[in-house]
């Protein structure tokens, strides 16, 4: 008998129990890879808004995604918005996104989404990333033709003795409400551009109202400032 046969001889025990140790550990990380989901878009959004500033409409993108993923809407972890002809990239995680839920759905995104220096933003391909923390990921690509000037003229909004007056062409148009500390507290979808505060029934406890117009069949939209309705 060899050394080496002598060696292996008393030494296979415990070769062949270490070695079972070893991948019984092994075995959870095994089916915690197994287990983990990728996340999911369902569904994308993306619109263009002129938002007013005091300077003027201040262009900005509202981009929203349908997100899902089986191990929990925690394991979310960022949400990159790419157009990849321009070199652009917005990134946002769970403390700078907008979160949404509506009817089960979980909706994330931005709805400020800005160009340096006030350009105009591309037209043509986009495309959504959405990552969780195990780096398992998703994207899915979409157009959008993006006017290189506004469409419409931005609306103008007044409030006289109780009455509202909407001067705009588009084609749809919301109060959104806000309570006394300025905090958004619903919306309500206008019948007519002009008419009594009253018949609307906001709310004793509404204060001011801004007014968002939307052309959707453009996917545009123009956000007025915040006015005072009392």
């Amino acid at each position: 008998m060899t050394d080496w046969d002598r060696f292996m001889q008393k030494y296979s025990f415990a070769f062949k129990n270490y070695f079972c140790l070893f991948c019984m550990a092994l075995l959870p990380v095994y089916f915690a890879a197994c287990s983990r989901s990728a996340p999911t878009i369902a569904f994308s959004t993306i619109s263009l808004n002129y938002i007013e500033e005091d300077s003027g409409p201040f262009p900005s993108l509202s981009f929203f995604v349908l997100a899902g993923d089986d191990d929990g809407y925690e394991d979310l972890a960022e949400l990159r918005l790419y157009n990849d002809y321009g070199g652009l990239l917005w990134s946002f995680t769970p403390e700078t996104w907008i979160r949404h839920d509506e009817a089960g759905n979980t909706w994330i995104g931005s709805r400020r989404i800005a160009m340096a220096g006030g350009e105009v933003f591309p037209s043509g391909q986009y495309r959504a990333v959405l990552i969780d923390k195990g780096g398992d990921r998703t994207e899915r690509t979409f157009g959008f033709d993006v006017p290189s000037i506004p469409r419409h003229p931005f609306p103008k909004f007044t409030v006289t003795d109780g009455r509202y007056d909407i001067a705009s062409e588009y084609a749809e148009h919301y109060f959104l409400c806000y309570d006394q500390e300025g905090a958004y507290r619903s919306s309500v979808k206008l019948e007519t551009n002009r008419g009594e505060l009253s018949s609307l029934r906001l709310g004793a406890d509404i204060l001011s109202v801004a007014v968002w117009a939307h052309d959707t069949e453009y996917s545009t939209s123009a956000l007025t400032k915040m006015t005072a309705i009392r």
